[in-house]
């Protein structure tokens, strides 16, 4: 089933190019179909075109058809930051140039992959028309970019191109981590907490709960799923104990109440930073609430575009819980979707959700723009265990996220107060020895 597999679970393949080479042409010439408008005119594809369809053996894709960056004026430079956008999450980068072309925005495109680590593949279209300059090849053969020379238009080149994102699509696509079963083992037990309030959606689990359900079961393990107030008749029932509880961010303070110590506790969202970005990066991140002041300003970022319910966790619940925790007023922004702003400078946390309908390389990119801006970034549910008082605990299942939150608190603890920093930088003989 082509459309079966979600989006965030897709190899995302970005082609990017000068108006008018031929990513169109080339995207409907691989898929079968007539995805793209195809146009002599320059500049037709004005908005990311998405087809999605299974690669085999590789598994589902996601093509991206991307309007040309050499756009102008301001419906080009509006047609720009959308392709910008589209670096964020491609996987896989094609590079579309004509066989005798080679200008600084093909320079500019194959820098700005080459920076992300994206692997490449580089697409000399309209071969018919001349043949790329031999310097140029033997210095893309020297940086290991794999070149393809395609006439897309009649399909010349196609089964090479095909081949060809075969060939680099990135290792760690290839071999999927694991949301949590490597985390339980075969034969084990989870268990998953999953309230069922007003954003449920009706008939239905969300994302993050049947992906971990399914990843269970990939792994041999055994899954049993409850409501909170169903988890501890629950766990009374069963003769041996689960190796993991998992619940839902909203429910940790009553789920750990009614979870024994003895067995490890975490949250989907947190699983998620690990399956979706880097944990141990994020948990960097979730330290800084620790400095956060009234009237600071933080940013929410949410993957999904939901229509916010009631007591929206990224709207209401977070934004109370953190101010308990600081103890004064902050100012929350909140973005959806792929829009996430290029300014960071205002902000002192970036909070991001568990990422569920996005792909990992989105996240990792967005995380890498917050270090560059020197913005620490978070997600919900480190977030929510951080202010609720139960950070350690949720960490215990990732030792290496927990020994960098351990000895965060060392170097805390060793750290001087300010009134014994004072007494300390004080000259003798001053009354503020005493």
């Amino acid at each position: 089933m082509t459309n079966g597999a979600p989006k965030s679970f897709r190899l995302h393949i970005g082609l990017f190019g000068r108006r008018n080479v031929g990513k169109s042409s080339l995207l409907n010439a691989i898929t079968r179909q007539q995805t793209s408008i195809v146009s002599d005119i320059a500049g037709t594809t004005t908005d990311p075109v998405e087809k999605p369809m299974e690669l085999l053996p590789l598994g589902p894709v996601l093509f991206i058809d991307t309007a040309g960056i050499d756009d102008v004026g301001a419906l080009g430079e509006l047609r720009i930051q959308k392709t910008r956008q589209v670096f964020d999450r491609t996987d896989l980068g094609v590079l579309v140039a004509e066989a005798g072309v080679w200008t600084d925005f093909e320079e500019q495109v194959l820098n700005e992959l080459m920076q992300r680590h994206v692997p490449i593949v580089v697409v000399f279209n309209k071969s018919d028309m001349g043949r790329p300059d031999a310097a140029l090849k033997d210095r893309l053969q020297e940086q290991e970019i794999r070149t393809v020379f395609t006439v897309a238009s009649s399909g010349k080149g196609i089964l090479d191109f095909r081949q060809a994102l075969l060939d680099t699509a990135p290792e760690d696509f290839i071999n999927n981590p694991a949301i949590l079963s490597d985390l339980v083992g075969p034969g084990e037990m989870a268990v998953l907490v999953i309230p069922i309030d007003k954003e449920a959606p009706k008939g239905r689990l969300i994302m993050p709960q049947v992906q971990s359900i399914r990843d269970l079961l990939d792994g041999d393990a055994y899954c049993l799923v409850v409501k909170e107030r169903e988890l501890r008749s629950a766990l009374e029932r069963l003769k041996t104990p689960p190796k993991l509880v998992v619940t839902d961010s909203q429910a940790f303070l009553k789920v750990a109440a009614d979870t024994p110590r003895n067995v490890m506790l975490t949250s989907f969202s947190i699983l998620f930073s690990r399956f979706r970005g880097n944990l141990v990066e994020q948990v960097k991140g979730t330290l800084a609430i620790e400095d956060l002041k009234a009237g600071d300003c933080i940013l929410v970022a949410e993957s999904c575009s939901h229509h916010p319910i009631g007591e929206d966790i990224g709207r209401v619940k977070i934004p109370r819980w953190l101010m308990q925790y600081v103890g004064g007023k902050l100012h929350f922004d909140t973005v959806q979707g792929h829009d996430f702003p290029q300014d960071l400078s205002s902000y002192k946390l970036v909070i991001h959700c568990g990422a569920c309908t996005t792909n990992r390389r989105e996240v990792l990119s967005r995380l890498m723009r917050c270090k560059e801006a020197g913005v620490p970034m978070t997600n919900y549910g480190l977030t929510i265990a951080y202010s609720l008082g139960i950070f350690e605990r949720a960490l215990e299942p990732f030792p290496a996220a927990l020994a960098v939150y351990r000895e965060a608190q060392r170097a805390r603890r060793r750290k001087p107060s300010p009134s014994a920093a004072e007494a300390i930088s004080a000259p003798a003989g001053s009354t503020e020895e005493l």
